[in-house]
């Protein structure tokens, strides 16, 4: 596992996800639990991507993201155990202790949405703790950050929201518009650009990445990297394709 919670973007990357339901792992489309698409072991799929040379991993316990709490802790702790690039962890990372134990457990930076919203101090909290560990994720649905799983509307646009996190420490913005997330169908460029201009910090640009051309529209709106999923699993184009698209 790696350790450096300090390391950022220092250029455009693309980052694959393992996004882990029931110890297996799958994509849903536009968040909806019902729509998923197995794809196998988790530990499998993260030492894939790294020998495709990844150089960082998104994981998401989505059943911790619809229920609360972390659904898949064994699944998880399996990949980090295999692998030795940084990653980023999202789904049921509700209070300090949680986000606390994560990193202390290897996790190089940990993902908040829902609980981001409910309590922003949260962001400073872990922030202080270890600097630069905490990703915020602003998921948008018809322009508005989405929470608990993408079911209810937090009422606030990402960009006031990506201000406020910026200001509490907050080393990044994960920016999922769900409305293309999952359908293959391309991405939305101009909420991301909106974003980038907003916030001195990364922007992590993620949802309906489905051709290497979406790869260099994120990386030309300024998006520090972009996850993707379906898109790889599916086999539109290879990792290496997409690094090679934006010269990385």
């Amino acid at each position: 596992m790696s350790t450096d919670a300090d390391e950022g973007f220092e250029e455009f990357e693309v980052v694959p996800a393992v996004d882990v339901q029931n110890g297996a792992v799958v994509q849903l489309v536009q968040g909806e639990r019902g729509t998923e698409k197995t794809y196998g072991d988790p530990v499998e799929a993260a030492r894939r991507w790294i020998g495709a040379g990844a150089r960082s991993l998104h994981l998401v316990d989505l059943d911790g993201a619809f229920e609360g709490e972390r659904g898949n802790a064994d699944a998880i702790d399996a990949v980090l155990d295999a692998v030795d690039v940084p990653t980023q962890l999202g789904g049921g990372i509700r209070t300090v202790d949680d986000a606390v134990d994560l990193l202390d457990r290897g996790v190089d930076r940990v993902i908040l949405g829902t609980a981001a919203v409910e309590n922003p101090e949260i962001v400073a909290e872990i922030s202080d703790y270890r600097p630069n560990s905490v990703v915020v994720s602003l998921d948008a649905k018809d322009g508005e950050v989405v929470v608990e799983g993408w079911t209810e509307s937090a009422g606030i646009s990402p960009v006031e929201a990506a201000e406020r996190y910026e200001d509490l420490g907050a080393a990044a913005i994960l920016f999922t518009n769900v409305d293309v997330e999952g359908r293959l169908e391309g991405v939305a460029t101009d909420p991301v650009r909106e974003l980038v201009d907003a916030t001195e910090i990364p922007v992590i640009a993620s949802g309906g990445v489905a051709s290497l051309e979406d790869v260099r529209a994120l990386a030309g709106a300024g998006a520090a990297a972009v996850v993707v999923g379906s898109a790889l699993y599916e086999g539109e184009f290879t990792l290496a394709e997409a690094q090679s698209a934006i010269g990385g």
